[in-house]
């Protein structure tokens, strides 16, 4: 979405660098191209005269020209007042102190309502609570089966009394959306649901008799939030349109939907200035999953390619298996060999997390390299998935022993070409070795203190002595026969071991006498 703006500022920043004191020519250059590029992302002209006066006058300030390095005191004070006008702080629901908490949704036709409804749902119901979907919109036709759809694929019950308008039943008069929606609340209660999301009408901002209606079901049902939906995707309109449903409806948050597209995404940082209400929520994508808290200063570093890692560790939190992550973890401990079974299922834990695309875009920097990451395959994932599915649970395990037949057999079960079989055990082979290298803590150009147990100059060191080890065969019997001779000849070893001191001395009893001791001392050796 702020792909073009973030491109624009990235690039007015880094004719900052390396200047060790800024004038006042420099810093107007500086807020000229800020201007622009913010007017290029249809950012609303006050939003923009408004944030670009403050961003001067505070580059002019004493903050900037007693810093060490003022180019980046710049990107600090852009990234504040982007903050500022995206809300400045994360606002969550307020729940109702007793009763269910009502939530309203109010926006133009086709901003999203009905799926956004659904995906509040189901990210309510992960939060621990109960909620329940209300279908207030009987004007749009099929609107009420839409949301039944919606709620039976997020888990969630619909209360819909009226079927409303059809595609065949245009001509005949819909129900009264405020006698459902007053029902719907009513029937929560009954029910003990926690949270009622009433999806209203969609309506334009200028049509005064759906925003009375809007009016009225506000009015029936007293909600406890009254979400704004909006396209982000809108432009500049989206200013004229959020002024006229507060007036209407008094909304007490916004909720941007469509936030994946690839418009310029003025909108998100014009509606917030504007109105003074926070943005709450963003939709990311077509899926039910594909919805988030929003959070202004996360909105900010990524506008700047600074990235957005705490999202990206709150998304592994929801998705990672912590047993397996355990078993893992125990795993590299015990410097155990890394398997096509665990590649298998770490490939799927990564799965769980969501785009492989929208994870890699979190990541810092990853405007440089964004048209590498447009052209990434997702489906390459699942070609990977079935080359390694495609293998017995033996060849998983030993990989060394998959020969031409066997890769031949591998690339037909997968649909693959052999060259891609090839190329994936290759790489596998290298992942395999960094692992047992980062077990044994001899990762090159990792720091450590040479000879020290873990660290990598010992390792390193001595790995051209080391006796090499020998491969372990891939037949089962021959490889368990091996494991029983390694055990006899551990256990002889052990045998052959003389007793003795730590020091090295061998056997028999230790006399005080030999050594030149101070007199008295003998007693602290227990003789």
């Amino acid at each position: 979405m702020f792909n073009s703006l973030s491109d624009r500022l990235t690039a007015t920043f880094k004719n900052l660098r390396g200047k060790g004191r800024l004038t006042e020519a420099d810093v107007d250059a500086t807020v000229r191209e800020i201007r622009r590029a913010l007017l290029d992302a249809d950012v609303a002209v006050p939003v923009v005269r408004e944030f670009t006066a403050r961003v001067r006058e505070r580059a002019l300030g004493a903050e900037v020209s007693a810093a060490l390095n003022p180019s980046q005191q710049i990107v600090k004070i852009v990234n504040e007042e982007l903050v500022e006008i995206l809300g400045g702080e994360t606002r969550r629901i307020r729940l109702a102190k007793s009763g269910p908490t009502v939530i309203m949704l109010a926006g133009l036709q086709g901003a999203g309502k009905t799926t956004l409804a659904g995906k509040l749902s189901k990210w309510l119901k992960a939060q621990g609570h109960s909620p329940m979907l209300v279908a207030c919109d009987l004007q749009r036709p099929n609107a009420v089966t839409q949301l039944q759809v919606v709620g039976q694929r997020a888990g969630v019950p619909v209360f819909a009394p009226h079927p409303g308008a059809t595609s065949q039943e245009l001509d005949q008069p819909a129900g009264d959306p405020v006698a459902v929606a007053r029902a719907g609340v009513e029937e929560a209660r009954q029910k003990l649901h926690d949270v009622v999301i009433v999806d209203t009408a969609g309506r334009l901002g200028v049509d005064a008799d759906m925003m009375e209606q809007a009016r009225q079901i506000r009015r029936a049902i007293v909600p406890n939030e009254v979400l704004f939906v909006i396209d982000s995707m809108i432009g500049q309109d989206a200013v004229n349109t959020a002024l006229a449903f507060d007036e209407g409806v008094n909304f007490t948050g916004i909720v941007l939907s469509k936030l994946d597209g690839d418009a310029r995404g003025g909108a998100a940082l014009s509606v917030a200035s504007v109105t003074g209400k926070p943005v709450m929520f963003a939709s990311t994508g077509e899926g039910l999953d594909d919805f988030e808290l929003f959070h202004p200063d996360r909105m900010a570093s990524r506008i700047l390619d600074m990235g957005d890692i705490l999202t990206l560790i709150e998304q592994a939190e929801k998705a990672w298996d912590k047993d397996e992550a355990a078993r893992m973890a125990k795993k590299f401990a015990d410097q155990e060999d890394f398997t096509l079974e665990d590649f298998l299922a770490q490939m799927q834990q990564i799965r769980n997390m969501g785009s492989m695309k929208k994870m890699l875009m979190m990541m810092p920097g990853a405007q440089n390299i964004r048209q590498q990451l447009e052209q990434f395959d997702e489906r390459e994932i699942d070609r990977v998935e079935a080359i390694v599915r495609s293998m017995t649970p033996h060849e998983r395990l030993a990989p060394k022993i998959i020969n031409g037949s066997r890769r031949a057999r591998i690339a037909r079960g997968s649909g693959v070409h052999v060259s891609e079989v090839n190329g994936l055990l290759e790489r596998f082979a290298q992942a395999q070795k960094m692992m047992k290298k980062m077990a044994q803590g001899g990762m090159p150009g990792m720091p450590g203190m040479p000879g020290m147990p873990g660290a990598g100059g010992g390792a390193r060191k001595n790995a051209k002595n080391a006796p090499k080890k020998k491969a372990k065969s891939g037949n089962p019997a021959k490889a368990a026969q091996e494991r029983k001779e390694a055990e006899a000849r551990r256990a002889n070893a052990a045998k052959a071991l003389p007793t003795g001191a730590a020091f090295g001395q061998q056997g028999g009893d230790f006399d005080p006498s030999q050594l030149n001791l101070p007199k008295g001392f003998d007693k602290f050796l227990g003789k």
